[in-house]
């Protein structure tokens, strides 16, 4: 980016910024949704509330439906995503 280029488009500075830390928040979001250590937390918490009785069998069911098609995604796009 030349000098002139760069004058011109200081006043977008801030909203490149806020464009970027949306992008880092996001990133960081899908990153923690399908991590799978993250997500077998998650299904031993399932287990755990239907054992104690907080949750019938349909709802931990559809819980548990919903956490391994995360960890599938996970897996399937591999590290890197």
């Amino acid at each position: 980016m030349g000098l002139f280029t760069g004058l011109l488009t200081l006043p977008l500075a801030p909203v490149r910024g806020v464009v970027w830390l949306a992008e880092q928040i996001r990133d960081q979001a899908e990153q923690q949704m399908y991590d799978p250590a993250a997500v077998r937390r998650q299904l031993a918490e399932v287990d755990r509330a239907r054992a104690a009785g907080e949750l019938s069998d349909d709802e931990a069911a559809e819980l548990e439906d919903e956490l391994l098609s995360r960890l599938m995604t996970a897996r399937s796009t591999g590290p890197g995503r």
